[in-house]
């Protein structure tokens, strides 16, 4: 899973909940952007209530805290580094599932995917996501 979307590679991330460094990174940033816990905090990895959680669900969990605090999302932008599986024939659905799940437009998502080029994951067995996220505050 990445970006709440079933690649069909045969390997997965690793990860306490479902692996989806996509959403993990998205989270992360839309609870920073407001100063929230993280979602280590939120969700840990210690407690069986998240073991092999869907981030998706994690996701809408974050999204109702940002609201809560008076946040809403106006646009996104993803940058995944990796070098398998090929990302961009996937880029299509994921930007439609994140727009579903943020409640944006797809023009409000943004991805990005990237190879390691000589990186320091360039083990072509890890992957690393970058989000951005702008989130309007109710005054």
């Amino acid at each position: 899973m990445l970006g709440g979307v079933d690649l069909g590679f045969e390997r997965g991330l690793a990860g306490h909940s479902d692996g989806d460094a996509l959403l993990h990174a998205l989270s992360d940033a839309l609870l920073g952007s407001l100063g929230l816990p993280d979602i280590g905090t939120l969700f840990p990895d210690d407690d069986p209530n998240y073991k092999g959680a869907d981030s998706a669900r994690l996701l809408t969990e974050v999204l109702e805290r940002v609201r809560a605090a008076g946040g809403r999302p106006v646009n996104v932008d993803v940058v995944v580094v990796c070098d398998r599986p090929k990302l961009q024939p996937h880029v299509p659905a994921i930007r439609t599932r994140l727009a579903g799940l943020l409640g944006l437009a797809p023009d409000a998502v943004g991805i990005k995917a990237k190879t390691t080029e000589g990186t320091a994951i360039a083990d072509r067995e890890s992957i690393a996501v970058m989000a951005t996220v702008l989130v309007r505050v109710a005054s």
